[in-house]
């Protein structure tokens, strides 16, 4: 019986370590399935996507409403008193400028009338000394040309000084420097006792633009080239406006790509009441496309195998395989199937790394 015992001992022991073994094995089988707790299946649809393209853009004056203003002549500027941001209205004086230029011009005036003078003395004299045949005819035509180049003479040197702004019988050198336009003074390039070279400068004096009406330009890239148009509707959104949107149209799409960007410019125009819209201020053009039915995948849940692209299905035995399909855009962090799956199909949609794994012996 002792015998007995110790075998039935044996044999508990036995079955004690068997059952020990027993309590681990279902440990491993809980290691296998833990990745399938992190899986979500979902059925795709197709669904309607706004495709809109949206582009970064910058506001720009006009540039057939914006002037450089630059001396009328050279000379000491005088008097500058504009500012960056100020409204000027067309033919205000913004500066003066003290110029030699004027006192050149009237000092050839002045040649000019004396020549002119003794011109016409020396072509009445001749003319009397001809009527006694005292001088041949052709020595008075010659009297007669030169009082015709004295009077054209002076009469240059006449509007020479007009166009610099003076009277020919004024005294003062002190021209004014006026704004050819009503605008808002973008930049000033100059100041107060500079010497400015109405020939030579490459600054000029101010920068001012209407600002009424302002552009917005986009850069558009060439894969995107295509969905532009002529008239299409734009929203455009800027930084500075949170919340406030504009509406416009594409008046022009460029005819060339920018080298630095290898991008064209999409140019919209926009009323700009209250001067609200500023130069090189940052936008977002947002162009209106169709609307499109699209099936739509979560980015994580389409996979690359080899040169495939793919995503995982059920396959009804409770175990996943691999489904080859076509993607095409990426809009936030959701990714459009072009083809290989359709509308109602199981598509793991969530956790499909997981199945890349193995899932051991």
């Amino acid at each position: 019986m002792k015998v007995l015992f110790k075998s039935l001992g044996i044999a508990g022991l036995a079955s004690a370590v068997t059952l020990s073994g027993c309590k681990h094995q279902p440990a491993k089988e809980d290691a296998v399935e833990q990745p399938t707790k992190n899986i979500q299946v979902s059925a795709v649809h197709v669904q309607s996507v706004d495709d809109s393209l949206n582009l970064p853009g910058r506001v720009e004056a006009d540039p057939d409403k914006l002037v450089h203003i630059y001396a009328p002549l050279s000379g000491r500027l005088l008097n500058m008193t504009l500012v960056p941001g100020q409204e000027v209205r067309k033919g205000q004086v913004v500066a003066t400028l003290q110029s030699g230029d004027v006192a050149q011009a009237r000092s050839d005036f002045e040649k000019a009338k004396i020549e002119t003078i003794r011109a016409d003395h020396a072509l009445e004299r001749g003319k009397l000394l001809a009527s006694h045949e005292v001088m041949s005819q052709s020595d008075l035509q010659e009297l007669q040309a030169t009082d015709e180049s004295a009077h054209a003479e002076q009469e240059r040197a006449r509007q020479r000084v007009h166009e610099l702004g003076f009277s020919e019988n004024g005294t003062s050198d002190i021209a004014p420097v006026t704004s050819p336009i009503t605008g808002t003074v973008l930049d000033i390039g100059t100041a107060s006792g500079e010497m400015q070279r109405s020939l030579e400068t490459t600054n000029g004096i101010a920068t001012v633009a209407n600002l009424d009406q302002v552009w917005v330009t986009g850069d558009v890239y060439e894969q995107d080239l295509h969905r532009i148009h002529l008239h299409d509707a734009v929203t455009i959104s800027f930084s500075a406006y949170p919340g406030q949107s504009f509406t416009g149209t594409v008046a022009n799409v460029g005819d060339s790509f920018d080298p630095s960007t290898h991008a064209v410019k999409v140019r919209v125009v926009l009323s700009n009441p209250g001067h609200k819209l500023k130069p090189s201020m940052f936008a977002t053009l947002k162009v209106a496309q169709p609307v499109q039915q699209k099936i739509m995948l979560p980015v994580a849940a389409v996979l690359h195998d080899g040169d495939q692209t793919v995503v995982y299905v059920p396959s009804g035995d409770g175990k996943y395989v691999t489904h080859p399909v076509t993607v095409g855009a990426t809009t936030g962090d959701h990714i459009e199937i072009t083809s290989g799956l359709k509308d109602g199909d199981q598509v793991v949609t969530q956790g499909a790394a997981f199945l890349r794994e193995p899932s051991g012996d």
